[in-house]
């Protein structure tokens, strides 16, 4: 699983607090329509997973409550550390298009490093942004519909590889399949 700091904490508090904030997110409002008064708050997020419905392999132990607030806050902070990675690698590409108009005098070798850098930090930035859609689509996933079934044979993908790799939508067997093609 994914090494955790002593400010995994903190990054759980803050990213919990950045979902409650915006309500489209992190909660379901509905009022009746006879009084404005009348709010029900169904909280998203691992209180609203059920353990028992998630599957699990033959020969394995059903998820607990634990396992599950575990998982859902590790996803919580992968988010934030892909976004921040995401921010920071677009603030080093912008200050890298903004050096590259300034290559007066610079000799080929200057101007193939300058372009070997953007290239690098494009690189970075987009396989964050897809760790990043990968990730919302897991912790969607666990609060709705679909986490721990293989996306291609319907069986259940196993707890330890949901454990080990949360983003995963396919069982071994089918990833096995898909990495011959």
């Amino acid at each position: 699983m994914a090494e955790k700091g002593t400010g995994a904490g903190t990054a759980t508090k803050r990213a919990r607090k950045a979902v409650a904030v915006d309500p489209g997110e992190g909660t379901v409002t509905t009022t009746a329509p006879k009084s404005s008064t009348d709010t029900v708050t169904a909280p998203r997020g691992a209180e609203s997973v059920d353990p028992a419905t998630l599957p699990v392999r033959p020969g394995e132990d059903p998820w607990t409550t634990e396992e599950v607030h575990e998982l859902h806050d590790e996803l919580i902070s992968e988010l934030e550390r892909l976004r921040n990675e995401i921010g920071a690698a677009e603030a080093a590409i912008s200050g890298l298009m903004r050096d590259s108009n300034d290559g007066a005098g610079d000799d080929q070798v200057d101007a193939g490093t300058k372009n070997i850098s953007r290239e690098s930090e494009l690189a970075l930035a987009n396989n964050a942004r897809d760790s990043l859609a990968q990730t919302e689509r897991a912790l969607e996933r666990l609060e709705g519909v679909g986490f721990g079934i293989c996306e291609s044979c319907g069986q259940a993908i196993g707890k330890a590889r949901m454990q080990a790799f949360p983003r995963a939508t396919l069982c071994v067997q089918c990833k096995a399949k898909q990495e011959r093609r």
